[in-house]
């Protein structure tokens, strides 16, 4: 049985960080893509970061660019998100995604983590 485990989420302050872990179970995810993904009440979920299979590049959404950063340790099977100068804006349920087949969209993807909601309070 293939999972994505989340952990990391809880509650920051603004401008406060946090670190978002994703480890894989039952597959390997070393060839492929993953990402992250946001959903807050009454709205889609939305792209936030990806990275490729082998970590060279990412990508970000516009409103993360510049405080969020992706990375993976293939080793672990796992992939991160450090969540640093935190706004309120961020709150949401984070989930992981994989694989990733457009770098940037949900398209395809065959797994999701169960979720894991951060909370930035003012």
């Amino acid at each position: 049985q293939v999972q994505l485990v989340e952990s990391g989420g809880g509650l920051a302050q603004a401008g406060g960080s946090l670190r978002l872990s994703c480890a894989a179970a039952g597959r390997s995810f070393t060839n492929y893509a993953m990402g992250w993904f946001r959903q807050t009440p009454g709205k889609e979920r939305e792209f936030v970061a990806s990275i490729t299979a082998t970590g060279r590049r990412t990508y970000y959404a516009d409103s993360v660019k510049g405080r969020f950063t992706i990375s993976r340790d293939n080793t672990k099977n796992t992939v991160y998100l450090q969540m640093n100068s935190l706004k309120p804006e961020d709150t949401a349920v984070y989930y992981c995604a994989a694989p990733l087949y457009t770098m940037v969209e949900s398209t395809g993807v065959e797994y999701w983590g169960q979720g894991t909601q951060v909370t930035v309070s003012s």
